[in-house]
């Protein structure tokens, strides 16, 4: 969500040159991503965030008398004398089944908690809410029937520009010596948030493995060496332990060179409520395989293959299809290049602005 509000900031900052803007960011390491301009003015704080977002938060906002007070990541001030506008990317902390479910962290369990208790509130207040596609804002809708319909808006996320097809054969190089990337590889860059679908990706791939030989090998992200080898083993998988390996943390701006030598992008989602990086894999030209529920055929449209992701036989059998058959590969990869253009952050911040000038009328 940080990386989403970064894109639309640095977009307004290039199309509204009127408004004032006073941006809210927490005292980290990170200065260099985004900076001031004449008309965009960086505050910083320290401290825990529940406790500044509810307390000072909107001392400040009376403070500097702002006009509109856009919260950004699903959370707001319960209590706030300025109009507010709350982005809610998604509610799947307020499933039941989900809040305390397991597979999450303790700092995963209190963040669903404090966002339920919060959303629950602050959807009876905000002036405008937001949320980041049709799929989310019909969810939102749904679970809050009280709701009106013109406070709901979807305002779709975008793509970075950055993530495009690199033909530059040296930085592509440096990149696999850097990761040690085998010849060929699929790309998977789940985590363990049940919602990743882990288990069945990792177990998917081992049974496209078992049938199709161990030519091509599974690079995954920052997982856990023995996460992946207990989904395997309870799989009686284990034999194929050594076909995945880890990257480790990759920065954004290196992820465009691993996805463009992946031979398949791995997005087996349960559960999004956009799903970039799905777009960004399309962007670079390399074909994906997805699943079908919540946001992602609204994304994906039909730029990309989309199976039953809950049952891993189905991933085997996508990466087979993806693999054996040619024509079908060559077209999702072109519809994947023609798809990513339709999403950029410059829309985004355009119908952003539209709504705040709308709430300032």
């Amino acid at each position: 969500m940080d990386f989403v509000v970064l894109e639309l900031i640095k977009e307004l900052q290039h199309i509204d040159l009127e408004n004032e803007y006073f941006i809210f960011v927490n005292n980290g390491p990170d200065h260099h991503v985004i900076s001031e301009t004449k008309n965009f003015k960086i505050i910083e704080f320290g401290g825990a965030y529940p406790l500044w977002e509810q307390i000072k938060l909107p001392k400040l906002a009376k403070q500097y008398q702002l006009d509109l007070l856009h919260c950004t990541s699903n959370t707001a001030p319960i209590s706030c004398s300025v109009p507010l506008m709350v982005t809610i990317h998604d509610i799947i902390y307020m499933e039941v089944k989900n809040v305390m479910g397991k597979g999450y962290t303790p700092y995963q369990l209190f963040g669903n908690l404090y966002r339920k208790f919060v959303v629950n509130r602050i959807v009876k207040t905000a002036k405008k809410i937001i949320t980041v596609s049709n799929f989310e804002k019909g969810t939102i809708s749904n679970y809050f029937k009280d709701l009106p319909p013109q406070n709901l808006e979807a305002v779709y996320n975008g793509v970075s520009t950055h993530f495009k097809k690199i033909e530059d054969q040296e930085e592509l190089d440096r990149i696999r010596l850097k990761y040690n990337l085998p010849d060929r590889y699929f790309l998977f860059l789940g985590n363990t948030d049940p919602k990743k679908n882990t288990g069945n990706a990792l177990i998917g791939y081992a049974q496209y493995c078992k049938a199709q030989g161990r030519d091509v090998k599974l690079m995954v992200g920052d997982l856990d060496r023995e996460v992946i080898k207990k989904h395997l083993s309870n799989a009686g998988l284990e034999d194929f332990l050594d076909q995945v390996q880890n990257t480790g943390y990759i920065p954004n701006a290196e992820m465009p060179a691993l996805i463009n030598m992946a031979e398949v992008f791995l997005y087996p989602s349960l559960r999004e409520s956009f799903g970039i990086p799905l777009l960004e894999a399309m962007a670079c030209g390399t074909p994906v395989l997805s699943g079908q529920k919540s946001s992602l055929p609204e994304v994906a449209g039909d730029a990309a293959l989309l199976v039953d992701v809950t049952k891993a036989e189905n991933i085997a059998n996508g990466l087979q299809t993806l693999q054996e058959n040619a024509d079908l590969r060559a077209s999702y990869i072109a519809k994947g290049l023609s798809r990513s253009k339709d999403f950029s952050w410059e829309n985004t911040a355009r119908e952003t602005l539209a709504l705040y000038l709308e709430l300032n009328q």
